[in-house]
């Protein structure tokens, strides 16, 4: 089921390696990916973590994000992770956005523009050297999900038909590796400027809320999966809760968002009614216009006349 245009994997891969918790400033550097990917709208972001995930879900439980896991080993190859949230983007989104969650710091703005910019690889590249993140377009993604080489990523997208587009931006942060520790301190505070953006925790509610950013994974998810049990894992939400929250859901609306069929050689399925399908349709693209109007008024108000 599509419902944005551009989706997102941050790749974690080999927890020792990548430090997908390391904390920079007040907040992991997974966090900060994640904040800058939804400051510029996209859906859905998947997060492809190594074993054991379980604090990863923790920090990122309110953030309405999309868990799996790359269990190949111990030490999983970074490209093993890519391929996994490749391929459950493949025909969800017009184009996806690739970061390995060791390059943390590029900002908002670079990354609307690289969105931005067309092409069918478009790479980032800061006084010569290339970085992250890559965007693609859907046409290639069959081509790296193919790709058997080695070099990982770059590997991949050398051997694509199309060619990379690097775009040049003035953003250290494409190329910063959470290794280089002092380089991490030395862009906090413009990273920080750089994200800095107004925080909506959008639900509906009558007397008390009924739908909120994890309700509306959730139903993403059954959309696509058409499963209870792997919508609850991918979502971070224990199954009980998750019918619960249905349930209320369905109250307040007055008809069935899900239809159940239990049992059977299949063992069972929970699919969307057509119903369910364009309530959450119609909830994203109000999501999406709520948050469109709420940055251009950030920007104008405090932004553009410095007050912040």
């Amino acid at each position: 089921m599509k419902l944005g245009e551009v989706g997102g994997v941050i790749a974690v891969a080999n927890h020792e390696a990548a430090m997908p918790l390391l904390q920079v400033g007040a907040i992991p550097i997974i966090q900060r990916i994640v904040i800058t990917y939804q400051q510029v709208g996209i859906f859905p972001i998947v997060v492809v973590t190594g074993r054991e995930p379980d604090e990863i879900k923790r920090q990122l439980s309110a953030f309405g994000v999309i868990f799996l896991e790359n269990v190949r080993g111990d030490q999983p190859e970074l490209m093993d992770s890519i391929r996994i949230g490749l391929e459950f983007l493949r025909g969800k989104c017009d184009r996806a956005v690739l970061t390995p969650v060791n390059v943390p710091m590029f900002s908002p703005v670079t990354l609307a523009e690289l969105i931005g910019t067309e092409g069918q690889i478009v790479a980032p590249s800061y006084q010569g050297r290339g970085g992250h993140p890559v965007v693609l377009s859907e046409d290639v993604f069959p081509q790296v999900l193919s790709y058997t080489g080695g070099n990982g990523l770059r590997g991949a997208l050398d051997a694509c038909s199309a060619p990379r587009k690097w775009v040049p931006v003035d953003d250290r942060g494409v190329v910063t590796n959470v290794r280089d520790e002092a380089e991490l301190r030395a862009q906090l505070d413009e990273h920080n400027s750089a994200i800095l953006h107004p925080v909506l925790h959008m639900k509906l509610e009558q007397e008390s809320a009924f739908f909120s950013a994890r309700l509306k994974l959730l139903l993403y998810l059954l959309a696509d999966t058409n499963n209870m049990r792997t919508s609850c894992a991918c979502s971070g939400i224990a199954h009980s809760k998750a019918w619960d929250m249905i349930n209320g859901l369905e109250q307040h609306l007055g008809y069935s968002v899900v239809e159940r069929q239990r049992g059977g050689r299949s063992g069972g399925s929970t699919r969307l009614t057509e119903q369910g399908r364009e309530f959450l349709t119609a909830y994203h693209d109000f999501e999406q216009a709520v948050h469109h109007f709420t940055q251009t008024e950030f920007k104008k108000r405090f932004i553009s006349t410095k007050i912040i």
